[in-house]
């Protein structure tokens, strides 16, 4: 797999290295009204001018395109020269139009400023990776640049992004939930546990159930034999349930009212939850409960039932009770369990899953595709929960987003070497 992806990020630096420039605009338009000069640069025969721009030349006449960036948000800047020799911004106009990946179009026109230089009042948003097309005319000609200028790119071939997991989602409206973590523990419910006992005393003649066995309401458990009529009585459950403790041996003597079985009805059970400090103020009765079975991992939803008015001695916490169903007869009294308890949701314009997030650089980002082409996303987040993130900017709605596997992505992107000029 490693040698697939290297190949993916192989793939794309002989794109970049073999365009020798990117098509014309779709839109076949030609302001120009004078015969205009053509140019295809790449990014292995990019010349730089004395500002460290991109230097871009033809017909004796050059443009030196940067991005200018210290002290101010990312604008194009560029300056102008004859024959090498630097001149005035008045003597001509420079526009810059991008196509970022999906076919994004964006149009930067630069204006002159009291430096010498044309500079657009556009900001250039991140990440700087599109295909250029610079239309400048000096001195009356027309001039036109096309070239790549890609960072955060990589193409990884449908297969091979199938065999390695990785999956993509779009991104969508969703809700963010303000939830807290918290621990638990398992109980019966009360008023559904009952001590079956002996009615006489006298010596047990036989036991007809053992702990963990499942029984029905009415069925005999024991018989005992009364001391007082010398014949035989049985005892049986009033309620069904699971028996959780057998208190009795044959030949034993049972006392009056000694309680021989206990029965639960472990069809339901509490689960009692720990809040500790000032979430306790806030979690009220009716809030949505994700309850997780640590033992195989399995949650079930429910609700709070009630939060309880005194404070557990022990871990000096509030009890928050919410009903489990326990249909599978898998979840068992005394069990410790985890918890996410949500007090609120609130509707979010964009989410994405924590698991499409990444570090990039200095930015939080996520990774796009386009076909075979992905790229990275700096994003400007905002609420979270444990599942998800809202995204105030960076993406759009319906951007399929890599949400598994997105650290492979991040991989290929950093060996393509892919680097921050224009």
């Amino acid at each position: 797999m490693k040698q697939q992806l290297m190949f993916g990020a192989l793939a794309l630096s002989l794109l970049v290295s073999a365009c020798g420039g990117a098509s014309s605009p779709k839109d076949g338009t030609d302001d120009h009204a004078h015969e205009q000069s053509e140019t295809h640069t790449g990014a292995e025969d990019a010349d730089k001018g004395q500002h460290g721009g991109r230097l871009l030349q033809q017909d004796g006449y050059s443009v030196e395109l940067a991005v200018a960036e210290d002290g101010t948000p990312p604008k194009f800047q560029a300056w102008l020269y004859q024959q090498g020799k630097p001149l005035p911004a008045s003597a001509g106009s420079v526009e810059v139009r991008l196509q970022r990946l999906g076919g994004i179009d964006e149009r930067h026109t630069l204006a002159p400023q009291a430096d010498g230089s044309l500079m657009a009042a556009s900001v250039v948003g991140e990440p700087h990776s599109f295909d250029v097309e610079l239309r400048a005319k000096i001195g009356g000609k027309a001039l036109r640049w096309t070239y790549p200028s890609y960072e955060g790119r990589t193409r990884i071939e449908a297969g091979i992004a199938d065999e390695a997991g990785i999956r993509v989602a779009p991104a969508a409206a969703g809700v963010i939930a303000d939830e807290h973590e918290v621990q638990g523990l398992l109980t019966p419910v009360e008023g559904r546990v009952v001590r079956v006992t002996a009615r006489f005393p006298g010596p047990i003649r036989r036991l007809n159930a053992n702990v963990g066995d499942p029984v029905r309401a009415g069925q005999v458990l024991a018989t005992v034999e009364s001391n007082l009529s010398l014949t035989d009585y049985t005892v049986a459950t009033p309620i069904a349930g699971v028996v959780l403790a057998r208190n009795a041996s044959v030949g034993a003597m049972a006392g009056e009212g000694a309680p021989l079985f206990e029965v639960a009805d472990l069809s339901q059970l509490w689960v009692d939850l720990h809040i500790f400090g000032a979430d306790a103020g806030h979690i009220r009765p009716g809030a949505a409960v994700s309850v997780t079975r640590l033992s195989d991992g399995v949650s079930v939803e429910t609700t709070l039932e009630r939060v309880l008015p005194g404070t557990a001695t022990a871990s000096q916490s509030t009890v928050a009770r919410a009903i489990l169903d326990n249909g599978d007869g898998l979840w068992r009294p005394g069990s410790a369990v985890r918890a996410r308890i949500t007090v609120e949701q609130q509707p979010a314009a964009l989410v994405v899953p924590l698991s499409a997030l990444q570090r990039f650089r200095d930015w939080d980002v996520a990774f796009v595709r386009v076909g075979d082409t992905y790229e990275v996303r700096p994003l400007q987040l905002g609420k979270r929960d444990g599942t998800r993130v809202e995204v105030l900017s960076g993406l759009r709605e319906g951007d399929q987003v890599v949400v598994e596997q997105s650290y492979l992505v991040k991989a290929d992107i950093e060996k393509t070497g892919a680097s921050h000029d224009h």
